[in-house]
């Protein structure tokens, strides 16, 4: 130990500087370790006393799904959501949507919209008809169900035409629906026979709704006001609503277009026998009364009851066929005869309004061929329906009498514009809803174009 310690002192004796350089490297190795000690210490208190800092996680937007489509045959609500509920929670939204619309009452053809977020169920929407949908909402864990409106955008245009072989084609002829036409009927059915009474030159015109539905066309809203000139004879109706009463047609003066009865049974059909007391019966080969008018038509094409009354008869014999016979007030009645079959639920004691579909025309019974016999008695004597005249329904108020002639000046300056294509903006009211005879007979083929030599 002493001779190295002997050696050490005679190198360094020999070399003072390098002993210079060991003493600084032990001094700044020696500061080393004790700030190394000193900040481990002060990093370990901190971390013992320090709340650690949140860390704020942003998540990018659950994705919503839309499905889109149109209920096809064979479609159910369990079949549209059974990848989206189990079959406690779809009979629950059936009962649910029971009030507002049955789910069992969806139609082919009509679209509907399912939105999904995150595979979750969000919202369903599904057109009832033209003018209303069916909206179902997720509401925590219940259904939000409403029956809305459907939002359109509306413009009002003239439109016109003249007749050059019936109604129906002139109609169409001018690049508008087959429903218009019946619309347009439908406003003077208690005053024109639209196949025994218009002739050749015979012309329309009318203010109508177009609707568009996010820029789509989406048909025609409602018939706002019409001209028909039969014959130098001319008929206007106007579209508007008497304060509390339901919205109805008015002629120029206020007074209602609808009366006690429809002009007749069947629009667009024709006659083929009228009312003889004393005719050949074209079976028999027999002079026999025939107190009835002949409508002439395809078997299937709707009958509506021409008035309010009760069914007091519907049954089937040798003679009449399929026929129905309904009680209406102040003694009146009619008949209706030769049915294929008779509309739904329709049986002796039934109550029935003006306009309701009541059976549908055939040949049952003692017949040549499809057509409607239709028959009126007036305290049990039969008259001829043609000749028939009534009076009309409650006019327009005397309070709303003004506004009512503000809108009949603006509907005539509407029809008499020269264009055919009068634009103005409008807001929307749903239209009324479409009778039994639109829902049944668009898309028939028109009667007077087929050959009916029956009687």
């Amino acid at each position: 130990m002493f001779n190295v310690f002997n050696t050490l002192n005679s190198y360094f004796r020999r070399r003072p500087w390098r002993l210079l350089l060991l003493l600084l490297f032990v001094c700044v190795a020696g500061a080393g370790i004790m700030l190394g000690t000193l900040l481990k210490k002060s990093q370990s208190e901190l971390s013992a006393n320090a709340t650690p800092p949140s860390i704020n996680v942003v998540l990018p937007e659950e994705r919503i799904r839309t499905i889109k489509g149109s209920i096809k045959s064979g479609d159910t609500i369990s079949s549209l959501f059974k990848d989206v509920f189990n079959t406690k929670q779809i009979k629950e939204l059936a009962h649910q949507c029971r009030e507002v619309f049955p789910l069992n009452m969806i139609s082919t053809g009509q679209p509907y919209k399912l939105s999904l977020k995150g595979g979750d169920f969000e919202r369903f929407t599904y057109d009832i008809d033209n003018n209303d949908q069916l909206v179902i909402c997720c509401n925590k864990d219940d259904f939000s169900v409403s029956r809305e409106p459907i939002s359109y955008t509306v413009e009002q245009v003239t439109i016109s035409g003249n007749i050059k072989s019936s109604l129906f084609q002139a109609v169409v002829d001018i690049g508008e629906s087959e429903g218009l036409a019946f619309q347009l009927a439908d406003i003077f059915a208690w005053d024109i026979d639209f196949f025994h009474d218009i002739k050749v030159e015979d012309s329309f015109e009318m203010v109508v709704e177009k609707r568009y539905r996010k820029g789509i066309p989406a048909g025609n809203g409602r018939l706002l006001a019409a001209r028909f000139t039969v014959q130098d004879q001319i008929y206007q109706g106007f579209y508007f609503k008497d304060g509390s009463q339901p919205p109805d047609y008015y002629d120029q003066n206020g007074y209602s277009l609808r009366k006690a009865f429809l002009k007749a049974p069947l629009s667009f059909s024709r006659i083929s026998s009228g009312f003889n007391m004393h005719r050949r019966h074209p079976i028999t080969n027999r002079i026999k009364a025939h107190p009835a008018i002949d409508y002439a038509a395809p078997t299937g094409t709707p009958i509506l009851c021409i008035g309010n009354g009760t069914v007091t008869l519907a049954a089937n014999n040798r003679y009449n066929g399929k026929y129905v016979k309904v009680r209406h007030p102040n003694g009146w009645a009619t008949m209706y005869n030769h049915m294929s079959r008779f509309g739904g639920n329709i049986q002796a004691g039934r109550k029935v309004r003006q306009g309701e579909l009541i059976g549908y025309v055939g040949t049952t019974g003692l017949s040549t061929g499809p057509h409607l016999d239709f028959r009126m008695f007036r305290n049990g004597k039969p008259v001829n329906p043609l000749k028939v005249k009534l009076p009309r329904a409650r006019p327009v108020s005397a309070y709303n009498m003004v506004a009512f002639r503000t809108v009949v000046a603006d509907r005539v300056a509407s029809m008499q514009n020269q264009s055919g294509q009068f634009r103005t903006s409008a807001s929307l009211i749903p239209p009324p809803s479409l009778n039994p005879f639109e829902l049944y007979v668009a898309g028939l083929q028109q009667p007077s174009t087929l050959p009916y030599p029956y009687a």
